[in-house]
């Protein structure tokens, strides 16, 4: 290929990508809400049981506000990249296959709250902070990347941004590592805390860390005219 090497099998062409992207995670969203059930109670009972069934709705919100969380920083992402290459195609499957995984431990960890059986939550606290971990350095390998490629980056896209962006995405796998060691050693309600402080984190900085100090000062100009 004239002046791009022939290691890179490029398309201007990201639509296929974002759309396929988009298909999983929206399936993703779908297969969480399937571990809400009915409850099996004699009539007269059902506000019991319905609130017996507290643990199934926090593990939803939180893998479901975890799952939104990807879809933003996924379209952030792709709205810098104007070519994709094989390997931005196997690091985009790679973050994709990670958060397909999401609906299996979050209902393990729903099921085992509600049975209260210690050594089981923190199995299964354990498993969801491993799955976590994962999604995160999906990430790290889509982001190392595209910090490394900036031919496939839009005009006036810096690659220092997505170099930035493995901060966040460092930072994820490491607070996951911690919340499945006090999870598994001390004490799951700790981890549950980390586990919804998490998507909180990366929905906070969805613009990117590298987008973060103008967003501060776009904040600060706007107070300063009020």
């Amino acid at each position: 290929m004239t002046g791009i090497d022939e290691q890179y099998v490029l398309s201007t062409d990201t639509r296929r990508a974002e759309a396929f992207s988009d298909g999983v995670l929206a399936i993703v969203i779908t297969l969480l809400v399937l571990d809400l059930r009915t409850p099996s109670v004699p009539p007269g009972h059902l506000l019991e049981g319905l609130l017996a069934q507290w643990p199934a709705y926090l593990a939803y919100v939180t893998s479901y506000i975890y799952v939104a969380v990807v879809w933003l920083n996924h379209k952030a992402a792709f709205k810098r990249v104007v070519h994709v290459d094989r390997g931005l195609h196997w690091a985009n499957l790679g973050v994709l296959f990670t958060t397909a995984l999401l609906p299996f431990p979050t209902a393990v960890l729903s099921r085992t709250v509600l049975e209260e059986n210690p050594t089981d939550i923190r199995t299964a606290v354990a498993l969801y902070a491993l799955v976590g971990a994962l999604v995160c350095a999906a990430w790290l390998a889509l982001f190392q990347h595209l910090s490394t490629h900036p031919i496939l980056l839009a005009e006036g896209v810096e690659a220092e941004f997505f170099a930035k962006e493995r901060i966040r995405a460092w930072a994820g796998i490491a607070l996951y590592i911690v919340a499945g060691i006090i999870g598994a050693l001390i004490a799951p309600p700790i981890a549950l805390a980390i586990f919804l402080a998490v998507p909180a984190f990366y929905g906070l900085t969805s613009s990117g860390l590298y987008s973060m100090p103008a967003v501060a000062r776009a904040v600060d100009d706007d107070s300063g005219e009020r």
